[in-house]
């Protein structure tokens, strides 16, 4: 088991890392729309918000070895279902190969943000 760590991602804002690599599985935490430099929510509307935490997301994949074409699994958080769609049209320019997935609305995220999204992926 190992600790995946970049300082091209947000820093973890609790007691938890960006993502844990084991037995061959990259399992990331949930990144939200957090600007890596500045530690502040990029941009006021789904669409932004949705393409940053994606970013986020391709960097910690990318400190793994992996990428969003070896994703088999991810979980969506919406601030609100009524984003579903404009979530959709940005997730869909990431996530080629479309893998399992669940998106549902939460009562709040963290400080405020939209979306978070977390992956599995495949490390080889």
């Amino acid at each position: 088991m190992r600790t995946i760590e970049t300082k091209s991602a947000p820093k973890a804002i609790g007691p938890y890392s960006q993502a844990i690599l084991a037995n061959g599985f990259l399992y990331t935490s949930g990144q939200i729309p957090l600007n890596p430099e500045t530690g502040a929510i990029e941009g006021e509307d789904i669409e932004v918000q949705a393409e940053q935490a994606i970013k986020n997301l391709g960097q910690i994949l990318e400190a793994a070895g992996t990428d969003f074409s070896r994703v088999v699994k991810t979980t969506c958080f919406l601030a609100h279902i009524s984003d579903f769609t404009a979530f959709n049209a940005i997730y869909e320019m990431y996530f080629v190969s479309k893998p399992a997935r669940s998106c549902f609305e939460v009562a709040a995220l963290p400080k405020g943000a939209l979306v978070e999204i977390e992956a599995v992926a495949v490390v080889e």
